[in-house]
């Protein structure tokens, strides 16, 4: 079989062509958010983590293929001391968007070097509006530093969403209050459902909300207005009256997989096709000349189905 006919395109047994990349430059947070790692976390050796020469060569070649769109994630990206060089390297590559994912808390001394690369699409994770709420899920007292990264880098100009995990009985009751940040911002609030991956395995289901429930709460005293998304967008998203704009993940209820375009790539160059699935191809090492037969292989692997889930805590996979 292969799947791979050029260096055109990445098409998959089922159609789905790959175009995106997550890339993981290291697996390290100073967050302990409950329902991703454990307080006492270990972290991978840093001699284990691609080089940023390395992360360069891997998404060039991948681009070659028809990669269009990276996203940078952790753990959390700007704690890696060659965040700027690999940011540089990535914002040369021919490809349509570059953005990241991060927690915020070292984001605002990032702004005005972000400011100079093409990465203009920035996620930062916020969980709750309250900041005692907010310190309790983190585990860390960072409420100030991460809102206040979030407001300045949506007023430098760059697009901004905010990542919330909904949470029963922790963080449900501020859904209004997001909604009413996201119309007085303009920034853009994603509901994400708790994802059954590490440490949300099992212990935590009682805090599962899907997302038609919360759709169904806001309704109750907002109007929706459907918006347009790509083919392969992983949110369905709405705006109010108000000018709120949110959307949901719903990972769970609403699994995406028959339109994913997506693989991952850790930090020590564990390409991987599915976020539920540990399997995959190590790129680490390997020519260019030699990815042909192991992306062949790795779009052999990409699941038609949700996986029920994956015991690797998230921030080892790259969210």
């Amino acid at each position: 079989m292969t799947p791979v006919k050029n260096k055109t395109q990445l098409i998959d047994p089922h159609g789905r062509r790959v175009r995106k990349l997550r890339v993981s430059l290291l697996d390290a947070c100073n967050f302990r958010c409950f329902y991703c790692m454990p307080m006492n976390a270990t972290f991978m050796k840093a001699s284990k983590w691609l080089s940023p020469t390395a992360i360069e060569n891997v998404c060039s070649t991948l681009s070659e293929y028809g990669l269009e769109q990276i996203r940078v994630t952790g753990g959390e990206p700007t704690m890696r001391k060659e965040f700027r060089d690999i940011l540089t390297r990535l914002s040369k590559l021919n490809i349509q968007k570059l953005g990241m994912t991060t927690n915020g808390y070292y984001l605002e001394k990032e702004l005005e070097f972000l400011k100079d690369t093409r990465c203009r699409h920035i996620n930062i994770s916020l969980d709750s509006l309250s900041k005692d709420k907010f310190n309790t899920i983190t585990r860390r007292e960072s409420f100030d530093q991460v809102y206040s990264s979030i407001l300045r880098a949506k007023e430098m100009g760059f697009n901004v969403k905010v990542n919330t995990v909904l949470m029963r009985g922790i963080n449900d009751s501020e859904i209004f209050d997001f909604i009413k940040f996201s119309s007085t911002y303009d920034i853009e609030v994603r509901f994400l459902e708790v994802m059954k991956i590490g440490q949300a395995c099992g212990s935590q289901d009682d805090l599962f909300i899907s997302a038609n429930e919360a759709v169904a709460k806001i309704k109750s005293q907002h109007e929706l207005q459907i918006e347009p998304m790509d083919f392969d967008s992983t949110s369905f998203n709405f705006k109010t009256p108000s000018g709120a704009k949110i959307g949901f993940i719903a990972s769970e209820s609403k699994p995406f997989c028959g339109a994913c375009s997506r693989w991952r790539l850790s930090a020590d160059g564990f390409l991987r096709a599915c976020l539920m699935s540990n399997k995959g191809v190590k790129v680490k090492d390997v020519e260019p000349e030699n990815y042909k037969p192991l992306l062949e292989s790795l779009l052999l692997m990409k699941p038609i189905n949700r996986i029920k889930h994956v015991h690797e805590d998230m921030n080892q996979i790259g969210g």
